[in-house]
């Protein structure tokens, strides 16, 4: 039977050979080759009764063959064979790929540009193996217009000071043994059998996860490199690429959350923890023929990232860029600074960008677990989406009723509501892929507060300006042809639009919003005809 290009080719294969340890005591691989004669080399697992399967996803129509291979003398693992491979009937966009300087920095292999717009669910499979319901939030998230869903592979059993899981009956290690007595090269597998079927259903609902293959680094094992040692991390790493780099809804493998962890559990910046990144990320560019980018996360925002790889130009694909703003109890409200911290971090970076973290949405109706997400209000939600935005990248936020401790999959909290505006903005109003970042254009002279500055992109072709005024106000901007421009308010709260007034002085024009001052708006300015 033919295979659609870029579906999910299951090979399983039964043996008759008992091995003592199966996970450990066979390397099973099968070499694709490709109508054109590419080789693709995929690893293989172990999913249990004697059985071992190969997953992957072909790219190119027409006559493929492949040929499994093990160190051990087995016959039963050993198969050759050819299959076809079809068009879809309906088109595919294909894996997100990095490119950078092109658009935001990603894109389908179709060429459609991605605005990645994404949610936090660290624990979203530990969810499923506790037995509760996560189709339905998954469903509602791609309804919403979600691509991308942050998860973890590990699942983070607490974050402190408070933060133990409310929805947690049993126990996700994923390997077997215990944290107590750890079993690292051995899986479990109904663990992973319950991930399957995660990454199925938000593969048939074309939906993304980043996959995120160690959690924080101050969690047992990873903050303990003298019992997980780097042979136990291959081991690990290259099962988690085997059961599912050929899937679409595979978007991203990142490392580790905030890596800079590495190696002791202890949250500050590292060389050492540079030299693991690009060791670990060449392992996986090693063993995943799918090309899924690889990146990193980070806690410090400092060095920036292109001293960081220096040495290893090409390793890391992407950064998911972690900077929270203003915080406190009278200024979270802002979000101020998080646009400046995404300049100088990815300063000369030639990699690709997602704004992946800023915080986590409070709902007060809960314990307070996390203090860091006290003031985390609505406003900071919503602030903090445009800042990233105009930094020209996609973002990801996260709700406290779903990011971690809790679950309350059912309730969207208030700041959902902005985020589905901000999306409907860049992909309907605006083609959002033909901005990028351009200060020039705003009238260096004027002072502003920390925080108030107005940020604007622009298209390459000068037919269109954006401006986001965090706090409203008026802007002054160097536009001399400012008389050929149709001028609009968009509001960032309801997505309403109205008729913005120009006051054009010689070679600048300014622009009032009639709003208080500490409602923040959105400039549109199109050239007319």
């Amino acid at each position: 039977m033919p295979i659609k290009r870029r579906s999910v080719l299951e090979l399983k294969l039964k043996t008759r050979k008992k091995y003592e340890n199966p996970f450990l005591d066979v390397e099973f691989n099968c070499s694709f080759i490709s109508p054109s004669g590419k080789e693709y080399v995929m690893p293989g697992f172990y999913d249990g009764d004697s059985v071992w399967k190969v997953r992957f996803s072909p790219n190119e129509v027409g006559a493929w063959s492949y040929k499994t291979s093990t160190r051990v003398s087995d016959p039963d693992l050993s198969s050759t064979a050819q299959f076809e491979v079809v068009e879809p009937d309906k088109p595919v966009r294909g894996f997100l790929k990095t490119c950078p300087g092109k658009y935001w920095g990603l894109e389908y292999e179709s060429g459609e540009p991605s605005f990645v717009f994404g949610d936090t669910i660290y624990n979203l499979f530990g969810v499923a193996y506790c037995g509760l319901d996560v189709e339905g939030v998954l469903k509602r998230r791609a309804q919403q217009g979600f691509n991308l869903i942050r998860v973890r592979l590990p699942v983070s059993l607490f974050h402190p000071p408070e933060g133990y899981n409310d929805w947690q009956v049993r126990s996700t290690w994923p390997w077997r043994g215990s944290p107590q007595k750890p079993v690292f090269d051995r899986f479990n597998l109904e663990y992973f059998q319950t991930v399957d079927k995660v990454v199925g259903l938000a593969e048939e609902l074309g939906i993304g996860f980043e996959m995120i293959m160690e959690g924080w680094g101050f969690e047992y094992p990873f903050n303990a490199r003298n019992v997980f040692i780097p042979e136990y991390e291959e081991l690990w790493m290259r099962y988690l690429i085997a059961r599912y780099d050929a899937f679409n809804s595979v978007y991203i493998w990142t490392l580790m959350n905030e890596y800079e962890y590495y190696p002791n559990g202890d949250w500050h910046y590292k060389p050492e923890a540079d030299l693991w990144a690009i060791r670990t990320g060449r392992f996986v560019k090693n063993i995943a023929p799918h090309g899924h980018p690889v990146a990193v996360h980070n806690g410090p925002e400092d060095p920036p990232f292109a001293k960081r790889f220096k040495r290893a130009p090409g390793v890391i694909d992407l950064v998911m860029f972690q900077t929270w703003g203003t915080r406190g109890k009278d200024d979270a409200w802002l979000a101020a600074g998080i646009e400046g911290k995404i300049s100088s971090s990815l300063k000369e970076w030639e990699g690709s960008c997602i704004f992946a973290e800023y915080g986590y949405e409070r709902n007060p109706g809960l314990e307070l677990k996390i203090p860091s997400h006290e003031h985390m209000d609505p406003e900071h939600t919503r602030r903090g989406a445009w800042r990233g935005a105009f930094s020209g990248t996609g973002i990801i936020h996260g709700f406290e009723n779903t990011w971690g401790p809790w679950w309350i999959p059912d309730e969207d909290q208030e700041g959902m509501k902005y985020l589905l505006t901000l999306k409907n903005f860049f992909t309907n109003t605006v083609e959002f892929h033909r901005f990028k970042p351009d200060s020039r254009i705003i009238d260096q002279s004027v002072r502003y507060k920390f925080g108030t500055k107005p940020l604007c992109i622009s298209t390459g072709q000068g037919d269109a300006v954006l401006l986001y005024l965090p706090v409203g106000g008026s802007v002054i901007l160097n536009l001399p042809n400012a008389r050929e421009f149709e001028s609009l308010w968009y509001d960032p709260r309801t997505g309403e639009v109205s008729k913005a007034q120009k006051e054009i002085r010689k070679n600048k024009v300014k622009f009032q919003t009639e709003s208080s001052h500490s409602s923040d708006w959105v400039l549109v300015l199109r050239k007319i005809g």
